[in-house]
């Protein structure tokens, strides 16, 4: 029996047939089949046969697994879903949108924030309707684009989304064409959401930030004194400016 097999297994690899085809017609190891066959040459139409059909395999093998993890990946963000209870308590609202503002909002003097995903601005210019008492129709923004974008036709994008009449929007500031355009284009530019006379509500939400951090702040307050020298370290010179002098 093993002299037959034998025989055909040499025989279907005459005519171009693979290992795992061999072994689909044939009860025997790969091994095996690797110490039977290993002095047969194919010809050249086979070898480009079962070479591409091996790259077909590897390519699909490839995306099987893209298409795994991406299943994966959904089932994750699915059951992260579920875990978050509705509605949102006006506790846990409000404080998202500190923790957003500490993250992406200004620090310094006006009250702003700036970012370019529209559900980011959007749940913010709710926010500061809801917990603030801001009404959208006095805020102030402004546009950070790119030269070939559209900057009319963003400005409309950004007004209907948020409901912040166009007539608000400042001059956009366009970015000069060089060669350090971003990979990851932003099809809507960067929104800057600036508030008029709220440096009050700036100290506000610095002081629901507190109030959340309240129980860190002697761990900070003892690290930093410990580490003060870090502090003492020299600006950097900035070497534009000494470009420009004179030697």
């Amino acid at each position: 029996m093993k002299t037959i097999f034998r025989k055909k297994a040499r025989a279907l690899r005459r005519k171009g047939l693979s290992y795992k085809e061999i072994r689909e017609k044939i009860d025997v190891s790969k091994s095996t089949l690797s110490l039977w066959l290993r002095d047969i040459r194919l010809k050249d139409e086979y070898r480009k046969r079962l070479y591409t059909k091996q790259i077909e395999i590897l390519s699909r093998g490839t995306m099987c697994q893209k298409e795994r993890r991406r299943r994966e990946i959904d089932g994750i963000i699915e059951s992260a879903k579920k875990e978050i209870s509705f509605p949102i308590s006006e506790e846990a609202y409000r404080l998202f949108g500190v923790a957003l503002y500490w993250g992406e909002g200004n620090k310094r003097r006006d009250f702003g924030i700036t970012n370019s995903d529209p559900y980011l601005i959007l749940f913010m210019v709710g926010w500061l309707k809801r917990v603030c008492k801001i009404e959208p129709s006095i805020l102030k923004p402004h546009l950070n684009i790119y030269s070939q974008q559209d900057d009319l036709a963003l400005k409309r994008f950004w007004s209907e989304l948020t409901g912040i009449p166009l007539a608000n929007f400042g001059k956009s500031y366009v970015k000069p064409a060089n060669k350090g355009f971003k990979k990851n284009n932003l099809y809507y530019g960067t929104m800057h959401i600036y508030v008029p006379k709220a440096t009050n509500l700036l100290h506000v939400v610095y002081g629901w930030r507190e109030a959340v951090l309240q129980n860190l702040k002697n761990t900070v307050n003892f690290t930093e004194r410990k580490w003060i020298s870090l502090k003492e370290t020299p600006r950097p010179a900035n070497l534009q400016e000494n470009k420009n002098k004179p030697l």
